[in-house]
């Protein structure tokens, strides 16, 4: 599918459920992904929610009805249904309206088979992408072969679809070592990361809610924004520095949607692994939308199905420029931040934001006093990057510091070959006072 829009018109078909979510914000969000997909929409045949049609799950009324609508309508190429066809319903519903068909699924790959540009992200694509088509093949996969040089792969008697399957399978089964080795090399730097414990921050939400515009405001990177949805697919992750020297990596992550469809979770859990592992999660909401306590759930639902959803959060209402409220943080009944409320295109009330993470990271921080030799130079340099350093106190045989340093920072520098256990002073803090003292940050 084209990534310039008006190239392909479509045609949406969109069955109305009356024990689903707010109908015309789910039928506006099949026509943005329509057109996130490069696609301009021509018409839009909607129809009362009854049982599905086991052979074309519009029925023949309907069908019929979409028939009418192709007619009327000039150059239309495709028509999205927005709902999971069968591969017999597909088959059936192209052959009666003489158009090629997409359904949810399919068109929601489309869009990630676009924006994935990342090795491992073009993987996870193509993965879905195969799992999703392989029970609709029927021809027109034999390109395949250029996989294995073709000749010789065929075996003896063997038919076209025989073949076309066979060799779908075995690229789904390189795809699946394939994605093994990328994820065990993802495990080895979440490994390595952990030795150098720096608490980690995941970008969370609907898609379209803002959260590489605030993930650009927090860090100046510059990441691909657009009105769109899935504008962002794969993972970006800087590091942030937080009040108090504090040091977090933030990760801006795929955005969720309503009914995503399972192969994609499965596809890009390791992907989503980042999300289970961060120690808070900023769950980003568009303020301005009338349907955003439905996303809400949406987005904990999906948290939930990829083992996040006891990390702690913060929810974050981006967009307040667009209904006029006043930029605030609101907080619980222990008195920490709970709520945000802010403009990432304004940069109103984004402070809140940073705030909210230096309050976090305090409470696993402690006071101490270390006490360092001479020729403890490499030691030194070290507390200097991984702690806030209040008073540092130039003695005759080396530094006395009093330092605001994380609890994992602190085990951390424990954990040094070269530093030694009582460098760290049981005296309290205050009582710094021989030699010439000075003060960062007082």
């Amino acid at each position: 599918m084209s990534d310039k829009a008006g190239e392909e018109r479509v045609l949406l078909v969109h069955l109305r459920q009356s024990d689903r979510y707010n109908e015309d914000r789910e039928l506006e969000e099949f026509r943005l992904l329509a057109t996130s997909a490069g696609a301009t929409v021509s018409g839009i045949v909607t129809g009362a929610g009854r049982k599905p049609d086991s052979a074309t799950f519009l029925g023949r009324g309907k069908v019929d009805e979409v028939r009418q609508a192709l007619a009327g309508t000039e150059d239309v190429c495709a028509v999205f249904v927005n709902h999971d066809l069968s591969p017999a319903q597909e088959r059936n519903l192209e052959r009666a309206i003489s158009c090629r068909v997409l359904d949810r699924t399919g068109l929601i790959l489309s869009i990630f088979a676009q924006r994935a540009h990342s090795h491992e992200g073009k993987l996870q694509v193509e993965l879905a992408q195969l799992e999703h088509l392989a029970t609709r093949l029927v021809r027109g996969w034999t390109h395949l072969e250029r996989q294995k040089g073709g000749i010789g792969l065929r075996g003896p008697g063997e038919t076209q679809l025989e073949t076309d399957r066979r060799l779908v399978a075995e690229r789904i089964k390189n795809l699946n070592r394939a994605l093994g080795k990328v994820q065990q090399q993802r495990l080895h730097r979440r490994k390595a990361r952990r030795k150098v414990p720096i608490a980690t921050v995941s970008l969370v939400g609907y898609t379209n809610a803002g959260k590489s515009s605030l993930f650009n405001v927090l860090t100046g990177a510059g990441s691909y924004t657009a009105d769109r949805l899935f504008a962002t697919l794969d993972p970006t992750m800087r590091r942030l520095t937080l009040p108090g020297k504090s040091q977090a990596i933030i990760t801006d992550t795929v955005g969720f949607i309503r009914r995503l469809p399972h192969r994609l979770v499965a596809a890009f859990h390791a992907t989503l692994e980042e999300i289970s592992e961060a120690q808070m999660l900023l769950h980003v909401i568009d303020a301005s939308d009338p349907e955003r306590h439905e996303y809400i759930a949406q987005v904990a639902q999906v948290l939930e199905e990829i083992g996040a959803g006891r990390a702690p959060s913060i929810l974050v209402f981006n967009k307040i420029d667009r209904i006029g409220v006043p930029a605030r943080c609101e907080r619980d009944e222990n008195g920490r931040i709970a709520r945000i409320w802010l403009s990432a295109r304004t940069g109103e009330g984004v402070g809140y934001v940073l705030e909210a993470l230096g309050e976090h990271m305090a409470r696993h921080r402690m006071r101490r006093l270390i006490r360092l030799p001479l020729d403890a130079g490499r030691i030194r340099a070290l507390v200097y990057a991984r702690a806030n350093v209040l008073k540092e106190e130039i003695l005759e045989d080396g530094w006395l510091f009093d330092v605001d340093i994380s609890t994992a920072d602190a085990g951390w520098l424990a954990a040094q070959s070269d530093f030694q256990v009582e460098w760290f002073l049981d005296t309290p803090p205050d009582t710094l006072s021989a030699g010439r003292v000075y003060a960062h940050g007082t």
